[in-house]
């Protein structure tokens, strides 16, 4: 459906303008499928993506300061987010052995295998979602990447 139709209004200050409102539209109904998609596994999007993280540094452990630096949320509560995960026990906390006052954060196997197991699951999502053509995303996330160049 056009964004016209979604929040009824015909006429916007520009093209630049209504596109703007379009990806802030999208994105918020993107979020809003996601929150339904990862309900059943007990995650979040958020949490989806520290685990997205860390598998990416597995076995490695990584501190909480380069986790928040990665997140796609910048104003995520990672210390929040972080003590849920460990709560269900997909990542494990340590105390750095170069700085005491810092952590370092590791995913777990019951981690990994949850990944595993949404790996096929969300590519599916994905591609249901976006409903473009490699060559259409391709050109999109182009777009993308130049409005924040």
């Amino acid at each position: 459906m056009k964004l016209e139709q979604e929040i009824k209004q015909e006429k916007f200050k520009s093209e630049q303008h209504k596109a703007v409102l379009n990806i802030l539209f999208t994105a918020n109904w993107i979020q809003t499928l996601q929150k339904e998609f990862f309900e059943p596994f007990g995650i979040t999007g958020q949490q989806y993506n520290i685990l997205r993280i860390l598998r990416g540094q597995h076995p490695n452990r990584i501190c909480v300061y380069e986790i928040k630096s990665r997140m796609l949320d910048k104003n995520s509560d990672v210390s929040r987010l972080i003590d849920r995960l460990i709560g269900k026990k997909l990542i494990e906390k340590s105390a750095s052995k170069q700085d005491k006052r810092a952590s370092e954060i590791r995913i777990t196997t019951q981690g990994l295998t949850l990944l595993d197991n949404l790996d096929t699951v969300i590519n599916s999502l994905d591609k249901e979602v976006m409903k473009l053509t490699t060559a259409d995303a391709k050109k999109l996330n182009a777009l993308l990447d130049s409005c924040r160049d």
